[in-house]
């Protein structure tokens, strides 16, 4: 059972900086790209970035340059840095694995950019 778990959602003022952590269980995420999407209130999810089994990486084009992902394979975790926020970044961010063709989620952290 793939399952994926965020953390590091939350408050935040303009210009200031979030982390967010996904824990993955239930498979070798190792050898899987992983990514974080993003959904704002009457908006379609989007991709914010994404990262291969090797660590290249892929960015949203609102996000670039401010935002980092990474990830730890003997942990299972990836990482969101997320700094300079804007309040047009407010949304629930969403881990995500890519196993084949399927997609597996978490179940999402809010993250607020107001002052």
């Amino acid at each position: 059972q793939v399952q994926l778990v965020e953390s590091g959602g939350g408050l935040v003022q303009p210009g200031g900086s979030l982390r967010l952590s996904c824990a993955a269980s239930g498979t070798i995420f190792s050898i899987w790209p992983m990514g974080w999407y993003r959904q704002a209130p009457g908006k379609q999810r989007e991709l914010v970035a994404d990262i291969t089994s090797g660590g290249i990486t892929n960015y949203a084009d609102s996000v670039k340059g401010r935002f980092t992902i990474s990830r730890d394979n003997a942990e299972n975790t990836v990482y969101l840095q997320m700094n300079s926020l804007k309040p047009e970044d407010t949304a629930v961010y969403y881990c995500t694995v890519k196993i084949q063709l399927l997609y597996y989620w978490g179940q999402g952290t809010q993250v607020t950019v107001s002052s």
